[in-house]
């Protein structure tokens, strides 16, 4: 039964949605109940979309973000991180945190709030119950997730030509060393750029389906921020989904992007950078890694001089990310390359 054909013209409350579509509430579970008792708590469904979902986003992001934070605070983890010689001070922390909240609430709020009306608008249920099977929502998340990183994939490398890079996606490359808060550190273009991605699939996707619920959306929003904020985190563990399932990104392929500027330009999968070949640099480094403990090791180098020579190549890659970095920037105020 549709929003427009029982409803009338005026915004209905609460208890009117669920009366006018007759929601049996003696058969919802207790995960159910509880969203239906918000909605009637709020009383406006506009207002309870928009307070969960921005509540959702923010406890999610800093929930994620706690775990990395007491890591980088504790020596034992350094032989995992990355980029072990640039481990974020608190101030830095605090500052990434600061932009961090502005784009949030000036940014990010006002547009969860306008979702409630555009998401009824391409049919997407909110406030209805009961919540979507697992088998109807897993294949829905492995097309968001598909949709998402074409997206990134190709407004990222948008984002690094000249004018772009210069006057909006610099300030996401502040942190050559990247750890978890800086996950959504960027411009606030840049922040509506790429959220385009996050949230246009799934209101593309039920524009034409008219079966997706914004609890599967909560699902891939949490899903997404792990994601985003693990790929900044600066560690590659043994147990990291990268060495699990091989096409994944992960914090080893995306630090790498902030180490030397170029290649890897994907969130979530590494398929778009292998088929158009904007992982050559990234692969030639970890091949030059690799054949340099290989040769130490049958030198008979120790650990201690094993690490100083990664750290000698880790500098050296972003070195030349340094002159690459600022190559684009000289271009883009139109200035001869030296």
């Amino acid at each position: 039964m549709s929003f427009n054909a029982t409803l009338p013209s005026h915004q209905p409350n609460a208890a009117d949605l669920y009366a006018s579509a007759g929601t049996d509430f003696t058969k919802l579970n207790w995960f159910e109940q509880q969203w239906v008792a918000w909605y009637l708590f709020i009383d406006n469904p506009v207002i309870a979309t928009g307070l969960v979902s921005f509540l959702l986003h923010e406890a999610v992001y800093f929930g994620r973000c706690i775990p990395w934070i007491i890591i980088d605070a504790i020596p034992y983890f350094r032989k995992w991180k990355l980029q072990p010689n640039k481990v974020p001070t608190p101030g830095e922390q605090w500052e990434c945190t600061k932009l961090v909240l502005f784009s949030h609430f000036t940014i990010e709020a006002p547009t969860i709030f306008l979702f409630q009306p555009i998401a009824e608008a391409v049919g997407m249920s909110t406030w209805q119950v009961p919540f979507p099977t697992w088998q109807l929502m897993l294949p829905q998340l492995a097309l968001f997730f598909f949709f998402e990183d074409m997206f990134h994939y190709f407004s990222h490398q948008l984002l690094h030509t000249p004018m772009l890079y210069k006057h909006i996606h610099k300030i996401h490359h502040k942190y050559s060393a990247p750890f978890g808060l800086a996950a959504e550190y960027a411009h606030p273009a840049e922040v509506m750029i790429l959220g385009t991605g996050t949230i246009a699939g799934p209101l593309l996707y039920c524009y034409f389906m008219r079966d997706l619920h914004i609890i599967t959306v909560y699902v891939w929003i949490t899903l997404r921020l792990f994601q985003a904020i693990d790929a900044h985190s600066g560690y590659d563990f043994p147990w990291s989904l990268q060495h699990i399932v091989p096409f994944w990104s992960g914090a080893e392929h995306h630090d790498f992007h902030h180490m030397a500027f170029v290649n890897n330009f994907s969130t979530s999968f590494r398929w778009w950078d292998r088929v158009l070949g904007t992982d050559d640099k990234y692969r030639a480094y970890r091949s030059r890694v690799q054949a340099a403990k290989l040769a130490g090791q049958e030198k008979g180098l120790s650990a201690q001089e094993l690490k100083e020579l990664e750290d000698r190549m880790v500098r050296e890659a972003e070195e030349e990310g340094v002159r690459a970095e600022n190559e684009v920037v000289r271009k883009a105020e139109g200035k001869k390359v030296q």
